[in-house]
């Protein structure tokens, strides 16, 4: 009795996740039309860059160099910071940084989809660890990064692509 009621409850979850749309995580479904895609950037030698295109492999989109290609384009990316409290000395304790991005995707003929994205994080500020500050504040950027390429890959997974033939 409790061995089938654990069968049908297993096989009601696993209907559930399904059902509603539910997936692995970076595990995206692209339109045929993705098969290939030129990538460009404001800055082609940027983090940034880098980690879509290497998104891009893993998901077994080729980025090729065609101009009829759909367009990825990645514009510069932009990090911000605001003050969010202070010491009793008036220094600085804690910022916001806020990681933006633009990019878009141009499919044929259609108009751009835009998209724009912003990552804000804490961050704690201590004059007396500035080195190791500094180290964490690479590392909070490298996640940044990572979660914006996320991001614009999942952003890519949901473009709508016009699919109307002109005969």
């Amino acid at each position: 009795m409790i061995r089938r009621l654990l069968t049908a409850f297993t096989l009601f979850a696993l209907l559930a996740t399904t059902g509603c749309g539910f997936r692995l995580q970076s595990n995206y479904q692209f339109p045929d039309e993705l098969a290939q895609v030129r990538l460009d950037s404001a800055d082609d030698q940027s983090e940034l860059h880098r980690l879509v295109r290497e998104r891009l492999r893993l998901s077994n989109i080729e980025v090729v160099e065609d101009d009829a290609a759909p367009r990825l384009w990645l514009g510069q990316d932009r990090l911000e910071r605001s003050t969010l409290s202070l010491f009793p000395s008036g220094q600085v304790a804690e910022y916001e940084l806020i990681y933006s991005v633009s990019s878009s995707i141009t499919v044929g003929e259609q108009a751009p989809q835009k998209f724009d994205f912003e990552i804000r994080r804490d961050y704690l500020d201590d004059p007396r660890t500035a080195l190791a500050k500094n180290r964490e504040l690479e590392l909070l950027l490298g996640e940044m990064r990572a979660q914006a390429a996320d991001r614009i890959m999942r952003a890519l997974s949901s473009t709508r692509i016009d699919t109307e033939s002109n005969d």
